[in-house]
């Protein structure tokens, strides 16, 4: 067995620091945070790219923590535990840990895709969302530009064109591999455009972390109430790397999920 750590300084089997370090966010501007990350990020090594045959394994808490699950039994326990996954580099194939038939434990299931070239609409390899970011400029403006030319998430009907660059960016923030200097240009284009605010303290996760909350892209939740959901993107106070996404209506977290391990591996059931 192989593993390595995946493209970046952030994106080993352990995500969690061993102390969280003292972050002032008071006061703090989505730009200013957003800015100061990609000068971090910028900075960092890029470990050795994954190769085509390569899976990536993931493991996530789901969000929001249910407290009720913890003291379930049975598949309940199961599926509600954390996630685990597996894609293949070059997009085809995944596996998952799946109910086996008795229903009383978790069994690896395999599915074949094909990802690359369009071959399933919107969605792209991992080896292609990393050649996307490893082009783009170091600009937040330039890379703004670039990602509208690509254009690879088609654009909804009206919408206006903050919101069409903000899902195009949060596709690739979403990326299994992502290398440095590509992840800089993410912030900095995110800078740019308007409506992201910073949570003033540090939030916890399901799994107990403290990480810097950006909130972005509000939209209708409940039109009787005028409450508005929101995209909270988890970031760690100490690698400004993207360890999770959740969903939030007012205070309330009602989706998501958060980063606990991610590793390059050289076949599916592999943890690193």
């Amino acid at each position: 067995m192989t593993a390595a750590l995946l493209v970046g300084g952030g994106g080993g089997r352990k995500v969690q620091p061993a102390v969280t370090p003292r972050v002032s966010l008071k006061g703090v501007s989505a730009a200013d945070l957003l800015r100061r990350a990609a000068d971090v990020v910028a900075a960092e090594p890029d470990g050795p790219v994954p190769t085509a045959q390569q899976w990536i394994y993931t493991k996530q808490a789901q969000e929001p923590y249910d407290e009720q699950a913890r003291h379930a039994e049975g598949a309940r326990k199961l599926l509600a535990g954390p996630q685990e996954s597996w894609i293949r580099y070059d997009g085809t194939a995944m596996a998952t840990m799946e109910l086996d038939r008795t229903g009383e434990k978790l069994e690896l299931t395999t599915r074949t895709m094909h990802l690359e070239n369009g071959g399933e609409g919107d969605d792209r390899s991992a080896r292609e969302l990393y050649r996307v970011l490893a082009a783009l400029p170091a600009d937040g403006a330039a890379t703004l530009e670039v990602l509208r030319e690509k254009n690879a998430i088609a654009d909804p009907k009206g919408v206006s064109q903050a919101e069409d660059d903000y899902t195009e960016i949060s596709v690739l923030l979403g990326a299994d591999v992502l290398p440095s200097k590509g992840l800089a240009s993410l912030y900095r284009a995110l800078a740019t455009l308007p409506g992201g605010t910073v949570v003033d303290h540090l939030v916890e996760t399901a799994s107990g972390r403290r990480v810097i909350a950006l909130e972005h892209h509000a939209r209708p939740a409940d039109p009787e109430s005028g409450a508005t959901m929101r995209d909270q993107w988890l970031i760690d106070p100490q690698t400004y790397r993207i360890v999770g996404m959740r969903l939030v209506v007012g205070e309330k977290v009602v989706g998501g999920n958060s980063l606990l391990a991610r590793a390059v591996v050289d076949k599916a059931g592999e943890r690193g």
